[in-house]
């Protein structure tokens, strides 16, 4: 096990969460824009007008801002906190995906270079060439979506991986192919509103209202279809997972999905009034209003997959805590649960002093706060305010003793969405030692 990241009044998988949800905003925008670039730009030379392509020129440098400055940043900011929050399980993906997320660098590096090929090169190379360039930067960007989003499928529904290990076998797995199709479609429709974003400020007012039509019903088609597509990744659900969503489990959950239709009928709607019917009303202010509920909804719906897929990281396979659940075979791999659950937990921080390896009445609080740190810091905030508070949490189930707390530690597997609590009994009561402290400390 590798040391835990702690977040103050957060947790380490929201931090991941919410820089995650920012990142679709410009990635997305980077695969669905050029589709509809190429079509304004095709549209500018077969009817022979050049003013169209004042657009072109404006929604391509947003898109190289945007995306490959706020983008790539935030890219890597889910990379550097993914790492630091759960390093086995970044691992476990590497481990199985690493030629998969290899070939997406590849397609990434051929975004970057056509992207300013693309931008630098218009009106200073021939039609033919400058629309293949474009054409070349939009089918590697859905590429490397295509590739992607094997991966993070996979995270919710490994298929037939957990029997075989094959690469393919969790790739194509069983809501691979309704997440691909709802993300293109989505992507159509965050490309739109930017696209209207980029319209309500073009000059040339007949260019500006017929951009805003086109980018109008291309955004509306976009949801449209992409929430057809939702609707089936809904259904193609594991069992467990529509029970937390649709059956009370978790009531947020439902509440998410609530808040992501609802933004996006608004997101909808703002498309047919003011991108079709009434393009002359669309405006900056009002474009910029509609793409912050945008955010909400995808803020929303990022988090209502991320939350249907608990207590894992890697359904059926490695728990949020990331301490693997399950055996194997295929790849050598057996579960750790019984066997720390024999020889302790604290057995496997190698970086642990001496001093704290074995518990004592000196050390217990110290070693209690380590073990729920691990097992416990990856979801719930350990200050008394914040999200997912656990002190707010604990006082609200009314547990208070060390033994009380250790009781409830041993009994967590019986909630469904949460990991069972790793370790010996020892462990266990120095854990809900450290956990009354907190109960106590914040009334």
């Amino acid at each position: 096990m590798y040391p835990i990241w702690v977040v103050p009044y957060l947790s380490s998988a929201l931090v991941i969460g919410l820089i995650a949800s920012f990142h679709i905003l410009p990635s997305h925008l980077a695969v669905g824009a050029f589709w509809f670039n190429v079509y304004i730009e095709r549209k500018a030379y077969r009817e022979g007008r050049p003013e169209l392509l004042s657009f072109i020129r404006r929604y391509t440098l947003l898109i190289l801002i945007f995306c490959f400055v706020f983008g790539s940043l935030s890219g890597v900011g889910i990379w550097y906190s993914a790492t630091v929050s759960s390093p086995r399980g970044i691992s476990a993906l590497i481990h199985n995906y690493v030629w998969g997320w290899a070939t997406e660098w590849v397609f990434f590096l051929i975004e970057v270079a056509t992207i300013y090929t693309y931008y630098y090169t218009l009106g200073k190379v021939d039609e033919r060439t400058h629309l293949r360039i474009g054409y070349l930067y939009a089918l590697s960007a859905w590429i490397s979506m295509i590739i992607i989003t094997g991966i993070l499928a996979f995270m919710l529904t490994p298929g037939k991986w957990l029997e075989t290990g094959r690469f393919f076998d969790g790739f194509f797995n069983p809501t691979y192919w309704p997440q691909l199709g709802a993300r293109t479609f989505f992507m159509f429709g965050i490309a739109g509103l930017y696209a209207l974003l980029i319209a309500a400020t073009l000059k040339e007012r007949e260019v500006a209202r017929e951009v805003t039509r086109l980018a109008g019903a291309w955004g509306l088609f976009g949801l449209i279809l992409g929430a057809l597509f939702g609707y089936w990744w809904l259904k193609k659900l594991p069992p467990e997972a529509q029970d937390l969503l649709f059956g009370g489990t978790l009531p947020y959950l439902s509440t998410l999905l609530k808040v992501a239709a609802i933004s996006g009928g608004i997101v909808g709607l703002y498309f047919l009034v003011f991108g079709i019917l009434f393009p002359r009303l669309n405006h900056v202010p009002l474009a910029l209003l509609t793409l912050i509920v945008l955010f909400l909804g995808i803020l929303s719906g990022e988090g209502l997959r991320e939350g249907v897929r608990r207590p894992y990281i890697i359904n059926g396979f490695m728990y949020s805590h990331q301490v693997i659940g399950a055996d194997l075979p295929a790849k050598g791999i057996v579960s750790e649960v019984e066997v720390l659950n024999e020889k302790g937990y604290l057995s496997r921080l190698g970086y642990l002093p001496p001093e704290l390896k074995t518990i004592t009445e000196k050390n217990r609080l110290s070693v209690g706060r380590i073990l729920v740190a691990h097992e416990c810091a990856n979801c719930h905030a350990l200050s008394p305010k914040g999200l997912r508070s656990l002190p707010r949490l604990l006082r609200g189930l009314g547990l208070k003793t060390p033994e009380d707390l250790a009781g409830f530690l041993e009994g967590l597997d019986g909630y469904p969405y949460m990991p069972p609590f790793v370790g010996t009994q020892e462990e266990r009561l120095a854990a809900g030692a450290y956990l009354s402290t907190l109960v106590k400390e914040n009334p």
